[in-house]
């Protein structure tokens, strides 16, 4: 299913756009479905190198705020 989109950019970016895209002979639609692919793909193979035991952590501690005071007493309460 092809569905429109509509992107707002600066237009010496857009202007760029235009001139790559004469120059290669893709639309600018299809220059940024290529790129959107290459960052599907990109974070595909990310995940892939990843192993099911560290892919299940992967983001355990976002927006936390953890440092090497809060690792030592972890061990300390560990090793008693």
């Amino acid at each position: 299913m092809i569905t429109k989109l509509t992107l707002r950019m600066d237009d010496h970016l857009i202007e760029s756009a235009k001139a790559y895209s004469s120059q290669t002979g893709k639309s600018v639609s299809r220059i940024v479905a290529d790129l959107f692919e290459i960052i599907k793909n990109e974070k595909i193979k990310r995940e892939e190198n990843l192993t099911p035991t560290v892919r299940s952590l992967k983001g355990i501690f976002k927006g936390k705020q953890l440092d090497k005071k809060d690792y030592r007493k972890y061990l300390e309460e560990k090793h008693r």
